[in-house]
């Protein structure tokens, strides 16, 4: 086991009975996670400790794409150590950041990614994906398992992981995200509980593309 497996293991020896502990996150799917073999794991993002969450949903090893700034500050040593992956969020291209994931599922590995590239504070059920993870799963032929997570990050109990079935690139890398875009979208309707479902904007991927050319 290499050193950077040995850090993560022990990070994780860490935050996982906490995890447990103060949230008792209630996990569907997790069969839907691939027992070997590379996949991108992609879903929503609203809190810090998502991808803690979407660590401890499996047993193996997950390569996290992380914001630079966390690796350049006073614990970034810690985050390089445990193998994450630095994203520039200022940047309009990732281009090391991408290859770094693609070296990692070339080599059968697992890669967290957030489409949304940012935490979603809005009342938007979601923000527009970026096309690293569909990018990703074209260039490599790695499966992408969508995923959600809603309910409050609050002690003892009411936050829900979800895991879809695993989707395979179309060849077409718009494509593969508009479906990954929809897929996230009713995995969330699926288990948000209701009375906060019905509050949420629901923008559809076509909306959010002809936004995006209205304002470029």
């Amino acid at each position: 086991m290499d050193s950077r497996a040995v850090i993560y293991r022990a990070l994780r020896c860490v935050f996982e009975p906490l995890m447990w502990l103060l949230f008792q996150p209630r996990i569907i799917g997790r069969q839907n996670i691939p027992k070997d073999g590379a996949a991108v794991l992609a879903g929503n993002h609203t809190h810090a400790i998502d991808p803690i969450l979407i660590d401890i949903s499996t047993r193996r090893i997950v390569r996290t794409l992380a914001k630079k700034d966390l690796h350049d500050g006073a614990f970034g040593w810690l985050f390089r150590s445990a193998g994450t992956i630095p994203v520039d969020l200022h940047a309009k291209h990732n281009p090391a950041a991408l290859q770094a994931a693609k070296q990692a599922l070339s080599s059968g590995e697992l890669v967290n990614v957030s489409p949304e590239a940012k935490r979603n504070y809005t009342d938007e059920l979601l923000l527009p994906f970026k096309f690293g993870a569909a990018v990703m799963a074209e260039d490599t032929g790695a499966v992408i398992v969508p995923y959600a997570i809603t309910g409050r990050y609050k002690p003892f109990g009411g936050l829900t992981i979800i895991f879809g079935r695993p989707m395979k690139a179309t060849g077409d890398a718009d494509k593969t995200n508009r479906q990954l875009y929809d897929k996230v979208a009713a995995l969330l309707k699926k288990v948000m509980p209701e009375e906060e479902y019905k509050y949420k904007k629901i923008t559809t991927y076509e909306e959010w593309r002809t936004r995006n050319e209205k304002t470029s």
